[in-house]
Order: structure tokens, then sequence, then C-alpha cells
């Protein structure tokens, strides 16, 4: 009877996990088959999971523009690391001292990243600030620093980790041995913080790679936009040629419109769907201890 039940409980779970895989999968195949199929086709019949009929003219669209393309993936790609590992470098250097209880003042610290999580001074103070007193318009920084440098969240999450994952006896018998708190750090904490440090580090970089508002309001330079930024602005120029276009413009009035929103979205989320496998195992055991211990 026990195990019948247990047979029962696991076919349960596999169909719900079956059906949650579907609904997670089926709106990129949808995405992917939209933009393989002709543009007639898909404005009259819609969307399909397999194309009614094949065509590559959305991609070969944007590869006239592939130079543009090819540059903003380097730009983004750049801005993805070197914010990323600056973002984990000061997430790690202020979430530590936090988590030490003998830090003077560690209240009032504490206080102040979890004040900054709901209130901020606006758009228009922010943008003056960065323009006018560090001047990063049209610079790389505009693209690294302002918003995504250091997220509060991270911090605490770092900070909980910290204080519910590393035994305070490792980091007593460390400072007997002699070690200071750099070199605990370094070779104790950070090595025990896998899967925290690889849960933060996809979470910053995908914030990186897919913003564009950065790039919006700091950035008029087109060789310095990022690709959401130029595959934002590619679009932009299709639908404004599309929408004033003449009725015996055959060249312009075909544009394929809808199949290049679907190869724009598929040249974008690409990259990330390569790179999310390799760390999938310390995000899941990261956001699980995380949940559970913080």
């Amino acid at each position: 009877m026990a195990s019948k039940k247990r047979r029962i409980s696991q076919f349960t779970l596999n169909a719900i996990f079956i059906i949650l895989v579907v609904i997670t999968v089926a709106p990129l195949l949808l995405l992917i088959s939209s933009s393989l199929t002709e543009e007639a086709t898909l404005l009259r019949d819609g969307y399909n999971f397999i194309p009614k009929k094949f065509s590559l003219e959305s991609y070969r669209y944007l590869w006239n523009s592939g130079s543009r393309i090819a540059r903003a993936y380097g730009i983004t790609i750049f801005v993805t690391f070197a914010g990323t590992v600056m973002n984990l470098f000061l997430t790690i250097t202020f979430a530590y001292p936090l988590s030490r209880k003998e830090l003077p003042f560690r209240s009032f610290f504490a206080f102040y990243v979890f004040f900054t999580m709901l209130f901020n001074g606006g758009l228009v103070p922010t943008y003056m600030m960065w323009t006018q007193t560090f001047h990063i318009k049209n610079t790389i920084w505009a693209l690294i620093v302002p918003r995504l440098m250091m997220n509060a969240f991270y911090v605490i999450m770092m900070r909980s980790y910290f204080q519910s994952s590393i035994p305070d006896a490792l980091i007593e018998a460390a400072r007997i041995d002699g070690a200071g708190e750099v070199k605990i750090l370094t070779d104790i904490v950070l090595p025990l913080s896998k899967p925290m440090l690889a849960t933060i580090g996809l979470m910053a970089g995908l914030a990186y790679w897919n913003d564009w508002q950065n790039s919006l309001y700091y950035v008029t330079d087109e060789s310095l936009f990022s690709i959401q930024a130029m595959l934002n602005t590619i679009m932009t120029n299709i639908q404004y040629l599309s929408n004033n276009a003449v009725a015996s413009s055959g060249s312009v009035a075909s544009l394929p419109s809808a199949g290049v929103r679907m190869a724009i979205a598929v040249i974008g989320v690409v990259p990330i769907l390569c790179i999310y496998p390799f760390f999938q195992k310390y995000f899941v055991k990261g956001i699980v201890v995380g949940g559970v211990k913080g």
C-alpha cells in the first residue's frame, strides 16, 4: 500500500515537472520558430511552433547590420564581465564586515544598506550626479557604474550566507593560527561560498547583459551601445520606416518587422542560454541554501 502511494506521488510529481518544463520551453520554441517564419505568413497565420514557410529573411536583415551588432556584442561582453567582477568585489567587501558581530557601528551600516533598498534620489538627481559630477556620459563607465555596480539585495544575501553557512569556530580557529581578516576571507570564507558567489554573479551578469537603461540615459554615441540598446535601436528604426513607408516603396513596406522582433530576442537570449548550464548547479544550491538558512 505504501509503495503504491509512493508511485502515485512520484507520478504526480513527474507530471507536474513535465508540465512546468513544457510551460518554460514552449515560449522559447515559439520565439525561435517565429523568427524563422516568412513575414507575410507570420502576419497572415500568426505564430506557430513549426514554421509554415521557412525563411531567414529576418536574420538576413540583421546581417546587414552585422558589424554594428558584433561591436555591440563586444561592448556588452566586456561590460558584463567587468561589471560582474566589480559587483562581486564590492558586495563581498561590504557583506563580510557586516557579517562580523564585532564590527563597530554594524547596525548603522546594516540599516544604511536596507534603507537604500526602499528609497533612492530619483532619476533626475541621479542623472545630474553621474553626468555633471562624475562626467561619465558617453564613456564605457556609463554602462557599468550607475545602478548596477552594487545591489543592496545582493549584500544582504551575501551577509546572510556568511553568517549562517560559515561556522564561527572555523574563523576563530584561523585567528588563533594568526590569520588576518583578509586571509580569512580569501582562504576560508570565499572557497566555502562558491554557491552564493555563483548565484550573485549570475544575477548580476544577467542584469548587466539585459540592461538597456544605462545606454538610454547616459550614452548617445552609437559606438558605445550595448547589444540590447543596439537591437532596440534597430527595432525602432524598422518601426519608424514601416509606419512612414509609402505604399509604392515595396522595399520599405515589406520590412520584416514582426520576424525581426523575434530574431532580435533570439540574438539577445542565446548567449545566456549557452552560459547558464555551467552555473546552474551553483545557482540552485545558492538559492536553496540562502532561502533555508538566510
